[in-house]
């Protein structure tokens, strides 16, 4: 199984997003530079019953290495069955337990950040997953606090239930996607454990990735939406460049959309519109490009017009 270096301290992740963090986006953010990939949030009681839309999206690509599933539940009975099956799996490097979705119909099932007012289950839980996993690593992607901030508690909870790393997005549940990030929480629950602790939130551009770092004293970043229309922010990250080239926005942008047609088929073209909506953002004549992507369903037109707009 494949390790995270951790002692290097700038390890950089993708974080899981709905929607998003799909194989071909984690392939060029894995591509490009992220150390680790993750999964999208997987249901535990889907893998129970054996889903293929799950089993699809668990798959991944020869290059995720680490690669990493995260699954949601709060049944500890069904974690213990999702764990079994993913021992099945290979290439799977670890799991995670999400502690931080705060959508209402995850939560609603006690699942996700809710297990932040419960950390005696959240616990139990990472207990049956490190008890039954066969894979490397057992980690914790969480909110600061369900209401209240209490990121220490939550890390000393997780590191006493044998969890090897946690991440910690800079907002509780209640803060949702719109409250104003906090990173202070995450440098205090840093100081608060032994195990490594990753950041996450609002991670946009290179300063501000080498601002949390030096804050918090993080042993690395994860992101997600600040990936999203800027997946080369890897690209960036690893080889230390405020600015980005063209050219290899370019590349990057052809590259996902062939592997979206590797992955989806002819389904990959109007699935990769929503990608090159926000791709085009802030380049000239992007309204325009966007009309005309809109209308074209030929796979190899569109691969064209992408190439002749991120040449302009």
């Amino acid at each position: 199984m494949a390790t995270i270096d951790f002692s290097k301290k700038d390890i950089v992740m993708l974080a899981p997003l709905a929607g998003y963090t799909d194989l071909p986006f984690r392939s060029v953010a894995k591509e490009f530079g992220a150390d680790v990939t993750i999964s999208e949030m997987i249901s535990s009681n889907a893998l129970k019953y054996h889903s293929k839309k799950t089993y699809k999206m668990i798959e991944k690509s020869p290059s995720e290495s680490p690669y990493i599933v995260q699954i949601a539940g709060s049944d500890i009975g069904v974690i213990k069955e999702a764990v079994l099956i993913l021992n099945d799996m290979e290439g799977i490097d670890g799991i995670d337990l999400n502690c931080g979705c705060p959508v209402p119909k995850v939560v609603s099932q006690n699942s996700g950040s809710s297990l932040l007012n419960d950390l005696p289950q959240m616990s139990k839980i990472i207990e049956t997953i490190k008890r039954y996993s066969n894979k490397e690593y057992t980690s914790v992607k969480s909110r600061l606090g369900f209401n209240e901030k209490i990121a220490p508690q939550i890390a000393q909870a997780c590191e006493n239930a044998g969890a090897d790393f946690i991440t910690f997005h800079g907002r509780t549940r209640a803060g949702k996607y719109k409250a104003a990030i906090d990173y202070t929480p995450i440098k205090e629950a840093k100081e608060s454990v032994s195990i490594p602790v990753i950041a996450n939130g609002d991670i946009t551009s290179v300063e501000i990735a080498e601002q949390v770092r030096a804050y918090t004293n993080c042993d690395g970043i994860m992101i997600g939406r600040g990936a999203v229309g800027n997946p080369w922010i890897f690209y960036q990250l690893k080889h230390h460049l405020k600015y980005i080239q063209k050219e290899k926005v370019k590349e990057i942008v052809l590259r996902h959309y062939d592997l979206m047609i590797d992955f989806y088929g002819d389904k990959g073209v109007s699935i990769f519109r929503k990608h090159l909506h926000t791709y085009s953002k802030g380049f000239p004549a992007a309204s325009e490009f966007r009309d005309i992507i809109n209308r074209i369903d030929d796979k190899a037109v569109i691969r064209e017009k992408i190439s002749q707009f991120f040449s302009a």
